[in-house]
């Protein structure tokens, strides 16, 4: 499975709207590249900076995966595209068949006709584009305000944690918050000397992260 660059690809058929991130994940159409696609997804939705949208994603994708195995052909070429616009991933997969898929209503006992519902349950929206190779599903992701304070809840359990480890005891309120600050200022130092003692570039850290967390605060 080859990744291509963000912004290397622009897939036919949708219009992009405002700039976000976009990867494209060019495939073949196999059960054993399911997997594949799954870890390359929650990879770049964590490159971004947006890992609350994993399950969901992953989910979304398999069920599209596996709709091209299913009903365009086992081996067939298909493109899975992501694309982060500030509050919603969207997802698009293409391939090189022009049916366009049919919602039906499955008896209780049926093994297939579910995909459809199941995608509509878990996306904000969804639908189907013909492209000049054949067609394309697309579906959005709505990315909640929940994604920042797991973010919160998860660096302060870090600060605590560091901050136990220096000597620091059980403080409230404002006292509290000075020393939250001044646990992470010296964590970011620990950090950067460990980085530099491992030949990286701490700069270069630095500017990752930040793009890190610009990418976060445009969600917000």
């Amino acid at each position: 499975m080859r990744v291509a660059r963000e912004g290397a690809m622009l897939m036919p058929g949708i219009g992009t709207g405002d700039r976000g991130h976009r990867c494209v994940l060019p495939f073949e159409a196999a059960p054993a590249e399911v997997p594949l696609l799954r870890r390359a997804v929650a990879a770049q939705l964590d490159q971004w900076g947006v890992l609350a949208l994993s399950a969901e994603a992953e989910l979304v994708v398999t069920e599209l995966a596996t709709n091209v195995i299913k009903h365009v052909g086992e081996g067939t070429p298909a493109t899975l595209a992501l694309e982060w616009r500030r509050d919603r991933l969207r997802v698009e997969m293409y391939d090189k068949s022009s049916v366009q898929p049919v919602s039906r209503v499955a008896d209780c006992d049926a093994e297939c006709g579910r995909g459809l519902h199941l995608l509509a349950a878990m996306v904000m929206a969804w639908g189907t584009v013909a492209t000049a190779l054949g067609k394309a599903v697309w579906c959005e992701i709505k990315l909640g305000p929940e994604a920042s304070c797991r973010r919160m809840e998860r660096a302060v359990n870090v600060l605590e944690n560091y901050q136990g480890c220096c000597g620091g005891g059980a403080l409230t309120g404002q006292r509290r918050e000075v020393s939250l600050e001044e646990s992470a200022v010296a964590l970011i130092a620990d950090l950067l000397h460990w980085t530099s003692a491992r030949g990286l570039d701490p700069d270069d850290m630095l500017d990752r992260a930040q793009t890190h967390y610009e990418a976060e605060a445009g969600v917000a």
